[in-house]
């Protein structure tokens, strides 16, 4: 307590129930673990422990005072009774506050001394039968004599304090009881808590004040010693300061003399590297006149230093370096496909990119940013790019930037003070050409140290990118030869003045074909290095492959693919390092031991036709997905009922879709009446997945309709597509994610607005003759390539 108990752990019990009548001669007691307080003192206490807290709340409650008792081990967090001394302190709780945090804060008055003389049980904190002490007698000469006697040595004491509170000094000299005088000293004094209470539970007067004559006594001496080594200390302190003067006269003596004599021979380095780093004459001319600044400071300082740093970092970046480029486009062609399967457009595009750099050097190089879901190979092609070209690569993941200070760098007057991460990498690179990838530039985010996003506009701009003005350095650099490609997954969270900066490239997902020659190319034999193995010990089948591919992953890209081939790459290695094997053959037995049971399974074709359910189509960061929409009909008074968190567009996009079926009802055979005397709900499962946008339009018009006119909707068939309120079918993005989950999932046919056909081209051929496609303008046309006909016997009015 008093700063040496810990403060309570959440879900500490509040007040205690009301317990029994403590006897008139007990009190609730409260350990102390370092603190002895004496009676005539006020001071400030903070408890944490249960049993405490309800010692004090109960003796509040029922309007008494409480014990304090010293601990014999401070360590002891829950102390028995065998544990405290049997002398304490009788005190009364003048404030009880309890903070934000949890802690209680009391203010108490000690007002007697008391000797335990039996511990009470059963209740649900300690307390115990007492005696209280009587004021000791005064009044005899020789307790007079040490009254005033210790009334000296205290003060002396103060003075000896070199930040004495003043109030102290009066308060005792204005005491004339001489145990209030002992009480007080001792309560002030400074030492062990094992020692104060010995002088606690020493009854008697005068050897109360022998003793703490000897411990006041024995205090002076110690601040006495102090002073005196504060003294020396502070001599010798100025001894050495007016040593470093004159040193610092001298040599600027010598300087104006031309005798530099033994100038330090870094300053005399940093002069030549300066002339040798290529700087700009203004920058040039700038670094001397730092270097200069720096001749008159202090060696030892810390000014000194930051100035020091300030100038190794100007040496340091290439001012004028700048590599050859190398660009070959038969040889970029091939780096490209030796690195990176399928991506015929990307490779096209960049392929472009390099031909335009090799016949214009001196023009102004746009800007790309590949923006594709999670491990499709965004990062990889940047360094495709820069081996393709000849240059360095450097990468600075902005992935939960959100200073400022990132971008342009801290003030150079803050201790620790670094340029930005363009200046830094530009640094590491040593090339003032180099490819600079900006990765996960979706990623930033604002804050009260400022916007990121806002400092990239003059980095990324090639009108102002040439003088671009790191913060930490003062200066303008040139940025105008740097390549920069940027890489996000989504385009959304990028800034509009950002993205305006920048070409954008799109990189989709990948089909399951295109994903068996990646796993057989790159990821395998990573793998089998990963894990010790050679290629001759093992071999894996394109069946198991896919087996991996459908049931064990469902992504865009191939990270979740490595992993589990990492994972079957270690099972077969258990078996060759026990030598019980020479050669595994990984088939699709041995992809189940090792994996265990698929994880995903076709869900389409586990589901069978059934009214009110239809398959959508839906974009996600990580790729396409598909979800079904469940519609459902329960007497009420026709209102819409959505659920599955959904976004404000989703809602809207089912109101829209609601109201649509409502206006159509006598043109699909609904009976009007019946729409009135129920509520439609429409439920998109997975709830606990946030779902938003208007694609789902159409597949909740097929989910209503089918409903409402008891025809099932074809199983094999899934739909995107916004519905206006005129009937008319819109087109939405993310086409090839949205086909490639509905390829995966096993769906046959594809509904898309008609007006997305051209997007089917940038489909691969194999997705292309697997799947059969239906463009539609109507929702009319939707509901007839979807809809299986009305059971026979079923009304649709009834549906």
């Amino acid at each position: 307590m008093s700063g040496t108990e810990p403060s309570p752990s959440p879900g500490v019990p509040g007040p205690v129930p009301s317990v029994a009548a403590l006897p008139k001669d007990a009190l609730r007691i409260v350990p102390m673990r370092s603190v002895v307080m004496f009676p005539g003192v006020v001071q400030s206490l903070t408890i944490g422990r249960p049993g405490s807290i309800a010692a004090v709340e109960a003796a509040m409650r029922d309007g008494e005072r409480i014990g304090l008792l010293l601990q014999k081990d401070p360590a002891e967090s829950d102390p028995r009774p065998a544990d405290l001394y049997e002398v304490g302190t009788v005190v009364s709780v003048l404030r009880y506050v309890t903070t934000q945090e949890g802690a209680r804060h009391l203010v108490c008055s000690g007002e007697t001394r008391f000797r335990v003389t039996e511990f009470l049980t059963g209740l649900p904190y300690l307390a115990a039968r007492v005696a209280l002490v009587p004021p000791a007698a005064e009044g005899d000469v020789e307790i007079e004599a040490r009254y005033r006697y210790l009334k000296g040595r205290a003060l002396e004491a103060l003075a000896l304090l070199p930040h004495a509170p003043p109030d102290v000094a009066a308060t005792i000299e204005s005491i004339t009881s001489p145990e209030l005088l002992a009480d007080l000293v001792a309560n002030f004094i400074d030492s062990e808590p094992a020692e104060k209470q010995e002088l606690l539970a020493t009854l008697d007067l005068a050897p109360r004040l022998d003793k703490l004559i000897t411990i006041v006594g024995r205090r002076i001496e110690i601040l006495k010693i102090t002073r005196d080594i504060e003294r020396q200390t502070a001599a010798s302190l100025s001894q050495r300061q007016r040593e470093a003067v004159l040193r610092e006269q001298v040599r600027q003596i010598q300087a104006q003399l031309g005798e530099t004599g033994d100038a330090p021979s870094e300053q005399a380095d940093l002069a030549k590297a300066i002339d040798a780093a290529g700087m700009p004459p203004e920058i040039a001319e700038q670094a001397h006149a730092e270097l200069r600044r720096l001749s008159r400071m202090g060696e030892a300082g810390t000014e000194a230093s930051m100035q020091r740093a300030y100038l190794d970092t100007l040496v340091a970046l290439p001012w004028s370096k700048l590599d050859a480029e190398n660009i070959d486009i038969p040889a970029a062609r091939a780096q490209l496909d030796q690195d990176h399967y399928g991506l015929e457009k990307v490779k096209r595009r960049i392929l472009e990119f390099l031909a335009v750099r090799r016949l214009n050097p001196q023009g102004r190089s746009p800007i790309l940013c590949l923006v594709g879901p999670p491990g499709v190979g965004k990062t990889s092609l940047g360094q495709s790019i820069a081996k393709a070209m000849g240059l360095k690569f450097v990468r600075a993941s902005l992935g939960g930037v959100h200073d400022e200070a990132e971008i342009r760098g801290h003030r150079r007057t803050y201790v620790g003070a670094l340029p930005g991460n363009i200046i830094q990498g530009l640094r590491k690179a040593g090339s003032r050409n180099p490819v600079f990838m900006l990765d996960e530039i979706d990623k930033l985010s604002a804050s009260i140290q400022g916007d990121p996003s806002a400092a990239l506009l003059e980095v990324l701009d090639p009108e102002q990118n040439s003088t671009f003005r790191d913060t930490y350095l003062g200066l303008p650099f040139d940025l105008s030869k740097v390549l920069f490609i940027a890489t996000a997954n989504v385009l959304e969270n990028i800034p509009g003045p950002l993205r305006d900066r920048m070409e954008l490239v799109e990189l989709t997902s990948y089909t399951d074909d295109e994903k068996v020659q990646i796993a057989q190319r790159y990821l395998l034999p990573r793998q089998l290095a990963a894990n010790g193995l050679q290629p001759e010990q093992v071999s894996i089948s394109q069946e198991a492959l896919r087996q991996i591919i459908r049931g064990y992953t469902r992504e865009a890209g191939c990270r979740a693919l490595e992993r589990q081939l990492g994972a079957v790459l270690r099972h077969v290695a258990v078996g060759i390092a026990e030598h019980q094997v020479s050669h595994a053959q990984i088939d699709g037995a041995q992809v189940i031991e090792a994996l265990g049971p698929g994880r995903f399974e076709d869900e389409v074709g586990l589901r069978t036709a059934v009214t009110g359910v239809a398959t959508g189509l839906a974009w996600t960061p990580v790729g396409g997905d598909i979800l079904f929409i469940e519609s459902s009909r329960v007497p009420g008074s026709g209102k819409l009922i959505l659920t599955g968190q959904l976004g404000d567009v989703m809602k809207e996009s089912a109101q829209a879709t609601s109201t649509l079926v409502k206006s159509r009802a006598g043109a699909l055979g609904i009976d009007a009446a019946v729409l009135g005397s129920c509520d439609l709900h429409v439920h998109i499962p997975a709830g606990a997945v946030p779902k938003d946008g208007p694609s789902a339009g159409v597949a909740m018009y097929v989910s209503l309709v089918s409903l409402l006119t008891n025809r099932p909707v074809r199983h094999d068939v899934a739909m995107t597509g916004e519905v206006s309120l005129r009937g008319l079918v819109l087109p939405v993005g993310g086409i090839k994610e949205k086909v490639l989950a509905a390829a995966r999932a096993g769906i046959a046919t594809v509904i898309l607005p008609k007006r997305n056909a051209r997007d089917l081209e940038e489909l691969p051929g194999e997705v292309r003759t697997k799947l059969r496609f239906i463009t539609v303008e109507s929702v009319d046309e939707a509901v007839a390539a979807a809809l299986l006909d009305a059971p026979a016997g079923s009304a649709r009015s009834a549906a």
